[in-house]
């Protein structure tokens, strides 16, 4: 599954801090045991310089075999000490090791099987939690779910297109639900319209916080957060690495309030090779919009709408707007 290298670079930081943690508290264990019970550095020395002692017994050669055994059974008679010694003492014999917190990887990240290097679950889990932070820097991820999603601010009666908004959005509710627990690598293209306020930047976190729990790598960014990026590359002529991992290496992207930067000649071819590129690799992306099919055609270009309307799922999201009605609830609730 697909992370950016930011991402990953943070998950492996993560494991590595854990592991750097479990082995210095081992360490000051270790040092605290020495001082309470002096004999045991002696036997931990002593069975630390054994296998010093067979390795120079072997180069000197003679009777090797005799003295290696010999070697051997003071070894044993010095890690029995220390086994005993610890115990009576109230410790395991084992309570100079790091406690890791994955005892599969040691805190690596990977580990082997059959002579194959594997990554351990616990940094795909880590990977997983390091892209929630990474989306929740730039949205209310956990403030956006399907369980607070409320339907109450939409209108019952009929619009003018004859559409019962609450109805309608209960079903765009439910499909984007669907969409979230059935999704893979190979679900289909999101394509939101509506106004402002009417809940696609909150279905399509929503999603985002159900695929991010399956494991897979999801990447949030508002479509002026998009521009900026290549103002900047274009200005300082730099490349923007974390760009690129965005559209060749995340499982789902989501590009938000598409229409809403501002675009020039520059800015526009851009942010078609950004979304033709996904299209083009067959990885799922979401976007929302508060334009229609025309007006996207004549801020971008009829190539661009061309390819989205072929390739995208498109919902419309009808109603109020939902902040607005949030705002006039709790001024009544609060002078009632």
């Amino acid at each position: 599954m697909g992370y950016s290298k930011k991402v990953f670079r943070a998950a492996t930081a993560k494991l590595s801090g854990r592991k750097q943690d479990a082995e210095r508290a081992a360490e000051e264990r270790r040092r605290a045991i020495y001082r309470q019970l002096p004999r045991t550095e002696e036997l931990v020395k002593g069975i630390g310089s054994s296998g010093i002692r067979a390795a120079r017994a072997v180069v000197r050669g003679g009777n090797a075999a005799e003295e290696l055994e010999k070697l051997r059974a003071d070894n044993l008679r010095m890690q029995n000490e220390l086994r005993a010694l610890l115990q009576a003492n109230g410790y395991t014999e084992n309570v100079f090791e790091p406690d890791y917190s994955c005892k599969r990887c040691n805190d690596t990240g990977y580990y082997e099987q059959d002579n194959i290097t594997l990554m351990c679950p616990c940094l795909k889990k880590a990977l997983s939690e390091c892209a929630c932070e990474e989306l929740n820097r730039y949205a209310p991820l956990y403030q956006c779910t399907f369980a607070n999603f409320s339907l109450d601010y939409y209108p019952t009666e009929p619009n003018e297109h004859n559409i019962v908004p609450r109805s309608h959005m209960e079903k765009v509710c439910r499909y984007c639900r669907e969409y979230a627990d059935n999704f893979s690598l190979h679900s289909r293209n999101l394509l939101f319209f509506g106004a402002t306020g009417l809940g696609k930047t909150h279905l399509s976190l929503a999603i985002a916080n159900e695929v991010i729990q399956k494991g897979f790598g999801v990447i949030y960014v508002s479509a002026p957060s998009l521009i900026q990026q290549y103002e900047q590359r274009m200005r300082y002529g730099s490349y923007d690495e974390d760009l690129l991992d965005m559209v060749t290496d995340c499982d789902l992207l989501i590009i938000d309030d598409l229409g809403s930067e501002f675009t020039n000649q520059f800015t526009v071819p851009h942010i078609y090779n950004l979304i033709n590129s996904r299209l083009l690799l067959a990885r799922p992306i979401i976007i929302s919009t508060n334009l229609t099919m025309k007006e996207l055609e004549r801020q971008y270009s009829y190539r661009m709408v061309s390819r989205l309307s072929g390739e995208t799922e498109k919902l419309n999201f009808f109603g109020n707007d939902i902040r607005i009605g949030k705002k006039r609830l709790k001024k009544v609730q609060k002078n009632p």
